[in-house]
């Protein structure tokens, strides 16, 4: 179908001929047709004008028919944006591409679409399921040799006629392992790609269950209370007599409050069947694999004796096989925290089941970026890892994430941070090569009014993700629609290189923003780094580059996460030095901490924010600093909101709920207060 939208308008960016920017190594010159335009100090690309857009729902296709298509859409929107993919329903797969004023037809068969666009490919590169790595490999070769990345079974089709395809690159049987794939991909492509881009992808996702499958687990063992300091740890005898139906019986372990993020802590198992033990194993131990049918994400810790642990919506499952004839199933688990613990005997769908994706690949292939996917935790990967990082200019953008989750990040981030590259969260963004085409047109926003200083406790609520391009795409959206929104202050932590990736989305929040709506910098400013680990003398000259983001996008105050090793410090007298110099601010947020304070570092507010991941949290925050305060000064107070488990409604109701002594105020009136407390000059 055809619909013509009104909106938010496009418009005609420049269309310079796009060339890889200096690096380290000489870059190299894109191919010719592309009208991608990349000045020397802008952050990222900026692509042309969409006319037309020819439009695939691909949520429920196979993976590899999302791959093929987001390297057709790379290969296709370089020139200019006609190819956008429908990938996430979470926001409402067209809310999106309903606020861009362009014409638009749906196409029901996918593979009209490389029909439609079958000139503008020279051929297929062929990737290996036995080595996974090769997906990002074979998405490298796409944007350099204009090809379309595709399965075995795919390559077959493509082939054949009508397309006649011919094979630009086989990689079946080229790679041993992920490190062979990434050195080989180093060795061999990296001169030929851009060096003002970096790209982390996982080559493979979890495939979602199917539609039809019922969910038959029933709850054996779960905790009522929002537990997260041990003080439930013991060991649960739990009977598992009633899933006897079939031999095999699968116990999943999984988050009772999933907001929050305390979910299943295990340390030991013992399972009997009529008082024999069949199974007895510690998490993270060779004994425990033969019965870890699916870890999902769960990780291992070698805290508390050692355990596997499980939060938010993750979950792990073992598979236990009782003999012939059983009578009687107990399992005994030492667990503690906010577990949540369902058996069946029906076989359930395994994570391990994995597919290729696509979401950011179409920017990759259109910029000519290098893909990889390697673990700073694994000593040989991330000497890989730093190669390549040692290879780009300070200031380079790294788009994509880690592996291991929370470990994968705390590593990541400081082993980029240690070469001067910042992280842009992107690996689950749709579209960047449609959105990446359209104008910034917002105006920003007015001051809020002052408020006088009283002898209150002023509260300052601040949504965090902000260093995350995703979340602006898929949850920020849902979280900006509330119906409750604007009914209290708010701070949405964002970032200000949507100005490049995504004007568009800055256009909608912006132009539905109401008073109590407050956009500031999410972690640490323009992207997300850590300070401590970023070489002295470069962070001011990117603090300095990248200041004119935060000034023409409005966000005058940034939100900075400072780590080493895991663990959150207050920012040196250089680095608080930069941001107050280079930055013009007039108050920092600092940390995500299990405490709030202001500390007044060299003429600059910063202000500790204090995690909270659900209502019950928020509101023991706000008594605790209550029972603290002496009535006799003003007290600042700045709650850190979890994104994932907290809504703006929840925040209208916890606010309903305090005193007279408490007000909440946006961060420009926060720290106009503190500075006024304090007795420093005003800032404007």
């Amino acid at each position: 179908m055809i619909r013509k939208l009104t909106a938010i308008s496009l418009a005609i960016v420049s269309t310079l001929s796009f060339t890889a920017a200096g690096s380290y190594a000489d870059p190299q010159p894109a191919a010719q047709g592309s009208a991608i335009s990349w000045p020397d100090k802008q952050q990222l690309p900026t692509f042309k004008q969409p006319k037309q857009l020819e439009v695939a729902d691909i949520y429920d296709a196979p993976g590899d028919v999302k791959l093929m298509l987001s390297t057709l859409q790379g290969i296709v929107n370089r020139k200019e944006p006609r190819i956008y993919l429908l990938e996430s329903k979470e926001e409402g797969k067209f809310k999106w591409l309903n606020d861009l004023d362009v014409d638009y037809k749906v196409r029901d068969d996918h593979f009209d679409l490389l029909k439609k666009f079958q000139k503008e490919v020279k051929g297929i590169i062929i990737y290996d399921p036995n080595v996974p790595d090769s997906v990002n490999v074979a998405t490298t070769l796409a944007g350099l040799r204009d090809g379309v990345a595709v399965s075995p079974e795919l390559a077959a089709k493509l082939e054949a006629a009508p397309y006649n395809f011919k094979v630009i690159e086989d990689l079946q049987g080229k790679f041993k392992d992920r490190v062979d794939a990434y050195t080989w991909e180093y060795e061999n492509l990296w001169k030929e790609t851009s060096h003002r881009m970096l790209v982390g992808l996982s080559p493979e996702v979890s495939a979602r269950p199917p539609a039809n499958q019922p969910d038959t687990y029933k709850v054996v063992a779960q905790e009522q209370t929002e537990e997260r300091d041990a003080k439930n740890r013991k060991v649960y005898d739990l009977d598992l007599s009633s899933f006897l139906a079939k031999p095999d019986v699968y116990v999943k372990f999984g988050d009772a409050f999933t907001q929050d993020g305390w979910g299943s802590a295990v340390h030991e198992i013992s399972v009997k069947a009529d008082g024999v033990e069949i199974a007895h194993f510690l998490p993270g131990t060779d004994a425990e694999k033969p019965y870890l049918y699916d870890p999902q994400g769960s990780q291992v810790s070698s805290g508390s004796g050692g355990h596997r642990f499980a939060d938010g919506g993750n979950y792990f499952t073992y598979k236990f096989t009782a003999p012939a004839g059983t009578k009687a199933l107990t399992m005994s688990v030492e667990m503690w925290n906010e577990y949540k613990v369902s058996a069946t005997n029906d076989q359930p769908f395994s994570s391990l089941t994995k597919e290729p994706y696509g979401y950011l690949r179409d920017y990759a292939v259109a910029n000519k970026a290098m893909v990889f996917w390697l673990d700073s935790n694994d000593p040989a990967e991330k000497e890989l890892f730093e190669k390549i990082l040692s290879d780009v200019k300070p200031g380079t953008p790294y788009l994509g994430w880690f592996s291991n989750d929370f470990q994968g990040e705390f590593s990541g981030v400081e082993v980029a941070s240690n070469h001067g590259v910042y992280v842009l969260a992107a690996d689950w963004f749709s579209n960047m090569t449609v959105f990446s085409g359209t104008k910034p047109e917002f105006s920003k926003p007015k001051a809020p009014k002052p408020v006088k200083l009283d002898n209150k406790i002023y509260v300052t609520y601040t949504f965090s993700e902000g260093d995350n391009l995703q979340y602006n795409q898929h949850r920020l959206r849902n979280l900006w629609d509330d119906p409750k929104r604007g009914q209290v202050p708010i701070n949405w932590t964002s970032s200000p290189l949507l100005y490049d990736a995504a004007p568009a989305m800055l256009n909608y929040f912006y132009g539905t923003a109401t008073a109590n709506d407050q956009i500031i910098a999410g972690p640490s400013g323009a992207g997300y780094f850590y300070p401590a680990a970023w070489p002295e003398k470069a962070l001011t000259d990117y603090l300095d580059n990248t200041k004119d983001y935060l000034k023409k996008t409005g966000m005058n105050i940034p939100y900075v996460l400072n780590r080493l090793n895991g663990e959150n410090l207050p920012l040196s007298k250089a680095n608080n030095a930069a941001y107050r110099d280079q930055y013009d601010v007039p108050g920092l947020f600092i940390g995500w901490d299990n405490f709030t304070k202001v500390d007044i570092v060299d003429g600059v507010p910063t202000s500790n924010i204090q995690g909270v991941g659900s209502v019950n949290d928020t509101k023991k925050a706000l008594a605790d600093a209550k029972a603290k305060w002496d009535g006799k000064s003003p007290l600042f107070v700045s709650l850190g909101i979890l994104a994932w488990g907290m809504t703006p409604t929840d925040l209208a109701g916890v606010t309903a709920q305090l005193g007279p002594e408490y007000q909440v105020v946006l961060a420009d009136q926060y720290f106009s207060l503190i500075r006024e407390a304090n007795g420093l000059p005003e800032k404007k």
